[in-house]
């Protein structure tokens, strides 16, 4: 997701973002159920319209908290040449080396992933259903973002690159024109060892595709011009330029189904994630699971050690 979910006034078109666009994130959350061992499907599957739903949720809180939008991304280049050598990859690490306010500004995405892996294993263990598919959807939402290789560079939208729009054209649109005729079964979900540790791989994988990202569309930019690779369309009453399907075509193309391997990695990391946090709750029966929340003792108990993992 970008940093702020705004309108974005170009000299010749206007653009609405939002991370991997939402028809993405629900095909990605709604995927991964179906990776799912059999001893855990059961309750996925009997909830997976409300997993599906629920994938965009992180997103729209962008509305209406102000500490939502750093969560989504991390701007590597910020760190130097050499980010991964750079950042602590331990929260209490990094904030001691950096501030929590130079961490939050420059996007926090790994660490938010394991924060949400830890809430999904308290859930599990000591949650309701609502619960524990709010916090699957939200791990699945931020997850997602991690496998976007514009979610790890403050070039998040090819800003100074002279290149606006190609956020929304990477993640939105080549989805929506063609996740149609991707193979969603990539085998089953594995156990991860180390939430942190694999958030942070998935982070390292994706922004090593920047680079690419950016010159293959400039360089399919030089075979269109402006009127082949932008349309006129109508949005909230005014004019704009949208991509047409030829450029979106031959940019996918030229990307040689980068988009489509990134989304098959979200797939397959949430549901891992998702298997690996039921183990490590001790493999409870989430279909015996209550269906409200409990008393209002309990919901303070369990929303104080809730905050606990996030400090």
């Amino acid at each position: 997701m970008l940093r702020f979910i705004k309108y974005s006034f170009l000299i010749f078109s206007v653009f609405i973002f939002c991370s991997w666009g939402f028809h993405a994130h629900r095909t990605i959350n709604r995927n991964a159920v179906y990776l799912l061992p059999s001893e855990l499907s059961g309750f996925f599957i009997l909830h997976i319209d409300e997993i599906e739903a629920a994938s965009v949720n992180a997103d729209k809180r962008r509305y209406t908290d102000t500490i939502e939008a750093c969560k989504h991304y991390i701007d590597l280049d910020l760190y130097g040449v050499s980010p991964f050598d750079s950042i602590p990859k331990n929260w209490y690490d990094a904030k001691s080396y950096f501030t929590s306010d130079t961490l939050k500004s420059r996007g926090i995405l790994p660490w938010v992933i394991n924060w949400e892996y830890k809430k999904l294993v308290w859930t599990m263990d000591s949650g309701s259903v609502e619960e524990v598919l709010k916090a699957a959807a939200d791990l699945g939402h931020y997850v997602a973002d991690a496998c976007v290789p514009l979610h790890t560079t403050s070039n998040y939208n090819g800003q100074f690159s002279s290149q606006k729009g190609i956020h929304a054209l990477w993640e939105s649109r080549i989805p929506e024109s063609f996740s149609y005729n991707y193979d969603y079964y990539i085998g089953k979900s594995v156990y991860l060892e180390n939430s942190l540790d694999f958030a942070w791989l998935l982070i390292e994988e994706s922004n090593i595709l920047v680079e690419s990202t950016l010159s293959i569309e400039k360089l399919v930019s030089l075979e269109f011009t402006k009127d082949d690779k932008f349309r006129l369309d109508s949005q909230n009453g005014k004019i704009v330029h949208q991509y047409t399907n030829e450029f979106i075509s031959q940019y996918n193309f030229a990307l040689d189904s980068m988009v489509e391997r990134r989304l098959q990695r979200s797939i397959f990391a949430i549901s891992s994630l998702w298997y690996s946090a039921w183990i490590d709750a001790g493999q409870p029966d989430l279909l015996n699971l209550k269906e409200r929340v409990g008393s209002n003792k309990m919901n303070k108990k369990r929303n104080f050690s809730l905050k606990r993992i996030h400090e």
